[in-house]
């Protein structure tokens, strides 16, 4: 935990409130997202009890499996559930903008978002979408077709929430904690609604008392996909065995309804929360790749692709860390270049510092090693009282100008020398505004947005020896099918 992040918990205690650690809101929302609020039975993996999903906060989609123990009513509240996320999904690929680049490529303008209660919730997700995308129409077992495409597009999804910045599929309770702190632990953060309850308690309520009142399951149930032991005990099993007597789901849907409903209104207050924040500079971009990736896939599921497999080849797998790896970089880095209050850690740890300009050699030029003309290279002194662990050489930048580089020359007690690299136009002097004026208040950080060439991987023909050796093309066959928990 970060010394801010302490401070602001230490804060909320005394304060009986939620204190705010982001000034901006770092993830994309959507303006029609879907809450995707799921269940599953009790010692189950992938057996699904029901869901609640919808668009419109009045209008909610009930699911429900009687006996989820019984594969063909798993299958058919999967059939049941792709009548509802896949129209939502495939109608952001109908439109599309080709982006002008070394290689053009097409780009939906918009693509879905689904919201789910915890991180929990991304996890079922997942292993719904991989107890699905191997099933087949024909042959034994057969499903609907729309049930292999889903388990697709589930697959797809969790797999693009695990890139930091992405808000393809977000979990509530992280992107709530990732703006507020709260009075109490991390692991309590993880009930939605006590969170939520911290950061907007109703009226005459303090956050702690609210948050208390959270954890009553009865008036309010767990936000899923795991059910409290005593509502399985005491309502949920009774009501399947009037089914299994009666035939009568009606017991059920209930039991069902009283556990998602308190969640399902929870979780569109905190989009309001979310939507009370102002998006951050770099959250465009990033939804910018969200868009590109969703295409990709869009076209690929289009032309009849086969599911992913189980396991990622060697050149794959080490693809996929390395680009998760740059992009938890860039976004740390654009997260404190976008917000002050982010930027604050890095102060705090002497990897960043602000200041007062006190000096500026604009016109100074020198000859760069390896060059025969003289180029700009203007100093700047700046005055600060922040701690600066930082060494002659660091390149820096600044949220004001965060294309422009600039290099430790000098760390002296309370000043620091910065060289301006670039970012200063084409012309013999330095563009005006491009070089912080004396009386300027600056900040500088060692970040790296990550925005260079990636390590070049070698293809899939060229896995060497020593990682197995070029893998044998992908072919699903019927055994991918087949798991224990599904």
């Amino acid at each position: 935990m970060s010394v801010l992040a302490a401070y602001a918990r230490a804060r909320a205690v005394r304060e009986g409130r939620a204190q705010p650690i982001a000034t901006v809101r770092h993830l994309h929302l959507s303006p029609r997202p879907m809450v995707f609020i799921p269940l599953r039975l009790a010692g189950e993996a992938a057996a699904p009890l029901g869901a609640m999903l919808g668009t419109d906060p009045a209008e909610p989609h009930l699911l429900v499996v009687p006996q989820p123990r019984d594969r063909d009513q798993r299958f058919a509240f999967v059939a049941e559930l792709a009548a509802i996320v896949l129209p939502y999904i495939e109608g952001y690929a109908k439109d599309v903008e080709t982006v002008e680049a070394k290689t053009p490529y097409e780009r939906s303008l918009d693509a879905p978002q689904i919201l789910v209660p915890n991180p929990r919730g991304i996890a079922f997700t997942r292993l719904l979408g991989r107890s699905c995308r191997f099933r087949r129409a024909d042959g034994p077992y057969p499903v609907h077709p729309s049930v292999p495409v889903l388990g697709q597009w589930l697959t797809f999804l969790a797999d693009r929430a695990e890139f930091p910045g992405s808000s393809l599929l977000v979990a509530m309770t992280e992107a709530l904690a990732a703006h507020w702190a709260t009075g109490q632990s991390r692991v309590e953060d993880g009930n939605l609604a006590a969170l939520v309850g911290w950061i907007a308690p109703p009226d005459g309520m303090t956050g702690p008392e609210a948050a208390a009142a959270a954890e009553d399951m009865v008036w309010s149930p767990p936000a899923g996909p795991d059910t409290a032991p005593e509502f399985d005990a005491e309502v949920l099993a009774p009501a399947i065995r009037v089914y299994e007597a009666t035939g009568s789901a009606a017991a059920v849907r209930d039991a069902v309804r009283s556990q998602l409903e308190p969640t399902w209104r929870v979780m569109w207050r905190a989009v309001e929360l979310l939507r009370g924040l102002p998006e951050a500079r770099g959250v465009p971009g990033r939804w910018e790749r969200d868009r590109a990736e969703f295409t990709r896939e869009a076209i690929r599921i289009a032309e009849g692709g086969p599911p992913r497999g189980r396991h990622d080849s060697a050149v794959g797998a080490a693809v996929r860390l390395s680009a998760m790896e740059r992009a938890q970089q860039a976004f740390e880095a654009q997260r404190a270049l976008d917000d002050p209050m982010v930027m604050v850690e890095h102060r705090l740890e002497g990897r960043a510092f602000a200041g007062e300009v006190v000096a500026v050699e604009l016109e100074r030029r020198i000859v760069p090693p390896g060059r025969t003309r003289a180029v700009n290279r203007p100093l700047v002194t700046v005055a600060t009282a922040d701690p600066v662990r930082l060494a002659p050489g660091d390149v820096l930048i600044s949220p004001a100008r965060p294309r422009q580089h600039c290099e430790v020359i000098e760390v002296r007690r309370g000043t620091v020398v910065l060289q301006v690299n670039d970012g200063m136009g084409r012309g013999a002097r330095p563009a005006p505004g491009s070089v912080p004026e004396v009386g300027e208040i600056v900040c500088y950080a060692d970040l790296d947005p990550g925005d260079g060439p990636g390590f070049p991987f070698p293809s899939r023909e060229e896995t060497p020896w020593t990682h197995g050796g070029p893998p044998a093309e992908y072919v699903p066959t019927d055994e991918d099918a087949m798991e224990d928990w599904s």
